[in-house]
């Protein structure tokens, strides 16, 4: 088995309610997520995601397609595909007059995990929250919380870890903590499927990212190939005397002045050499004294792919 989950012209159309017309959230929605990945999926709001991480967990019913979780087929055998899987979603949904202690013993008990083999005070550890394993859940605070749901998700020991938005509106702490747990799970074996609207996080921590733009993906590669697709660097030289006009022999760089001592320029690596241009200022007489860089991330081509309506 190389996939830890396999989605095959996946299909919903939530059916007409009173004023709300039909509306069709997925369209033959394909997507391989490799076993032991940790797997980006990406989009703007209401693209589909939480749709199809809703199908994953059995909250909404599709409207044609086969899932296989962990090589279980969710029509075939629900119950086993599902546990297979751990869902962080994005809304707190645990009972705030449970402690975080009794919280897990029940997630795992509802799983049918026997009680000598239970995490709970492993999972504590792990977020951090072992010193209020005793406190009502309601006084926990909001970055607490989310930690909790994150255990709670890992209870039943799955080997897939669905994390929807784990970090919205958290601080900047919380994230930094949430994610290095994130990487050690993975490297114990755990396949983590990540949504986020935070695309530095995405960009530094996934192998490969599939992006969803009106129920459609529009890409699925490893994160280099993606990455690749906007060939474009911007470099930025600050020059030590003042530039009264951009030489001609710039142009085809795009160049742009920026106040009165700064050119920037535009230029694809594989097709020009900067190496040109340093001969060019040189010969134009242009003494530099500073030169930064600025190459294509993971927001340009996010925002390329998804500006098409």
């Amino acid at each position: 088995m190389q996939n830890a989950i396999e989605i095959k012209n996946l299909n919903k159309t939530y059916k007409a309610s009173g004023k709300s017309p039909e509306k069709v959230a997925l369209k033959d929605i394909n997507l391989d997520i490799p076993r032991g990945s940790i797997f980006g999926l990406l989009g703007p709001n209401g693209a589909g995601k939480s749709t199809i991480i809703n199908i994953l967990a059995g909250l909404v019913m599709k409207s044609a397609g086969d899932i296989n979780i962990w090589d279980l087929d969710i029509d075939k055998n629900p119950r086993n595909a599902k546990s297979a899987i751990g869902i962080v979603p994005q809304e707190i949904n645990f009972d705030p007059f449970f402690t975080p202690k009794q919280l897990l013993d029940i997630q795992a008990g509802l799983y049918g995990v026997p009680k000598l083999e239970r995490r709970t005070d492993e999972l504590l550890e792990m977020v951090e929250l072992t010193d209020k394993a005793d406190a009502y859940s309601r006084a926990l605070s909001g970055g607490m919380k989310r930690r909790l749901m994150v255990a709670k998700a890992l209870a039943h020991s799955p080997p897939i870890l669905v994390l929807d938005e784990p970090t919205a509106g958290v601080d900047v702490e919380l994230r930094k903590m949430l994610w290095e747990n994130v990487k050690k799970l993975n490297q114990s074996g755990v396949t983590v499927v990540l949504t986020t609207h935070y695309l530095e996080e995405a960009e530094e921590l996934c192998d490969k990212i599939a992006i969803i733009n009106h129920g459609q993906i529009v890409a699925n590669e490893e994160k280099e190939t993606l990455l690749a697709r906007i060939d474009n660097k911007e470099i930025r030289f600050r020059f030590i005397d003042e530039v009264k006009t951009i030489p001609s022999a710039l142009d085809k760089f795009n160049p742009e002045k920026e106040g009165r001592r700064t050119i920037v320029l535009r230029y694809s690596p594989q097709d020009q050499c900067m190496g040109e241009v340093l001969d060019i200022l040189q010969k134009e007489n242009l003494r530099v004294a500073d030169i930064s860089t600025d190459e294509s991330d993971l927001e340009d081509v996010f925002l390329q792919l998804t500006s098409v309506a």
